[in-house]
């Protein structure tokens, strides 16, 4: 039978407490916290969304603010400071044209098997180029279609939201965002080009200095 004493050993930390234990996991974790993972490692009957919500509320405006990753959590540092961390972070990573594109087409029409990637591209996607922006943790396998073959479908990471500073898919920019940041150019419509061509990185000089890892 349940005693006074008993009870009190499973009653919830005061919310200011709980506030706090969400500060030291997500200092503590680089990778983003899921509200899951929060309520596994906090005390029993912790809301660690509810902490979230206060904590989110104090770094507004401040030099580290916590942002939503999909359905996780992480601090990061503020956007218009960015720029003081770059000189010692800074890494160039370079990506051919057609790395560059396919990410663009799994961003915008993920769930896409490769031949959807290459119906869109007009031209045929070299292994090394998927396997290129696997490494990186760019994109990953999604679910396979229920249809004849049941081929692989590919999907962004977190990571690449979080690099992105995106919460999910649906803020990626609109055509005239891509087209400043070099990701759509004056190409002709996907289709004209030869279908028997072959997408070699290996022989693609057109490459582009587009992504660079920012801080946290």
């Amino acid at each position: 039978m349940a005693t006074p004493e008993n009870d009190s050993l499973f009653e919830a930390p005061p919310m200011a407490e709980q506030e706090r234990m969400v500060e030291a996991i997500l200092f503590a974790t680089a990778d983003p916290v899921s509200i899951k993972e929060l309520t596994g490692r906090m005390p029993h009957g912790s809301d660690p969304a509810e902490a979230l919500v206060y904590v989110r509320k104090k770094y507004e405006g401040r030099g580290v603010q916590l942002v939503k990753i999909e359905d996780a959590y992480a601090f990061r540092t503020a956007p218009d400071l960015g720029f003081l961390m770059q000189k010692e972070t800074v890494e160039v990573r370079k990506l051919s044209r057609a790395a560059i594109e396919t990410l663009a087409i799994v961003a915008y029409h993920q769930p896409v098997t490769r031949a959807e990637i290459e119906e869109i591209r007009g031209v045929s996607v070299s292994r090394g180029t998927i396997d290129q922006l696997i490494e990186m943790e760019w994109i990953r396998f999604g679910r396979r279609r229920m249809t004849p073959g049941r081929p692989t479908t590919f999907v962004v990471t977190q990571g690449f939201l979080d690099h992105f500073a995106l919460e999910n898919a649906r803020d990626l920019p609109g055509l005239k965002e891509l087209r400043a940041a070099g990701l759509l150019d004056n190409r002709p419509p996907p289709g004209t080009l030869d279908p028997d061509a072959e997408d070699d990185d290996a022989e693609d000089d057109d490459q582009v200095e587009m992504f660079e890892d920012t801080p946290e």
